[in-house]
């Protein structure tokens, strides 16, 4: 996922979360996210 953008990373968790999708594409994504240091508020996406 190094192609894509921290914006992307984000706003794809966000909607993945919103979409109830699979907990493993969720994890897969939050892997991504802690390797570029990214946080996001899991209280107020979940």
């Amino acid at each position: 996922m190094r192609e894509q953008s921290d914006e992307f990373i984000l706003d794809a968790y966000k909607k993945a979360v919103k979409l109830k999708l699979e907990p493993e594409f969720l994890h897969l994504l939050e892997e991504e996210l802690e390797r570029r240091s990214l946080k996001i508020h899991t209280t107020t996406v979940r």
